[in-house]
């Protein structure tokens, strides 16, 4: 059954990652890179900001958590598990798009920029929903803008990426569990 899913999640990556053009490699190479999206994350702190005042200070450690932790968790898996990205697989060789010969590490599973993008998307639904307009599927694509760019970019399998977005969103839900926490208990002091 693992040979199956393993096979049918490198077939899936070839058909995925197969959807290249010349045009797309420098703006899925740039959605991949975190430095790319400052100004968006600039306008979402913003965003709370002008809804939370200063329980924005909060907002920012929990987001620090946040991302540490779904950071953490994938890179615990990928020394556990040691699956080699697709850009590093052997058996591969000559059939993954790249871009720019940026490989990434050697392991991939689970996927980092999944699970940070996922966990990021689903507080920020969570702040900003019923307050900001189209902040779902602003987020909603944003996660899976992240999460697509890294088949695109030949370094994480679909199963990587879902796994990853996994994760993500369950680190999600417990920090959310803390921000609810915070704001009940103190709601009065802040």
């Amino acid at each position: 059954m693992l040979d199956f899913l393993l096979q049918l999640d490198k077939d899936i990556f070839l058909f995925l990652n197969g959807f290249n053009t010349a045009w797309l490699d420098p703006i899925m190479y740039w959605v991949s890179n975190k430095y790319f999206w400052i100004p968006f994350y600039a306008l979402l702190i913003w965003f709370c900001y002008k809804h939370y005042g200063w329980k924005l200070l909060l907002i920012l450690v929990l987001i620090a958590i946040l991302i540490t932790l779904s950071d953490q968790i994938t890179g615990f898996m990928k020394d556990y598990f040691q699956r080699f990205r697709p850009s590093r697989d052997e058996n591969l060789e000559g059939l993954v798009h790249t871009v720019y010969g940026y490989q990434g590490g050697k392991y991939g599973f689970a996927s980092s920029h999944a699970a940070n993008s996922m966990a990021l998307a689903v507080f920020i639904i969570h702040l900003l929903k019923g307050r900001i307009k189209y902040i779902v599927p602003v987020m909603v694509i944003f996660a899976f803008l992240n999460a697509y760019s890294r088949i695109y970019l030949g370094v994480h399998y679909p199963g990587d990426v879902l796994v990853g977005a996994i994760v993500g969103l369950l680190v999600a839900l417990l920090v959310i569990q803390f921000w609810k926490f915070f704001t009940r208990k103190f709601y009065p002091l802040i």
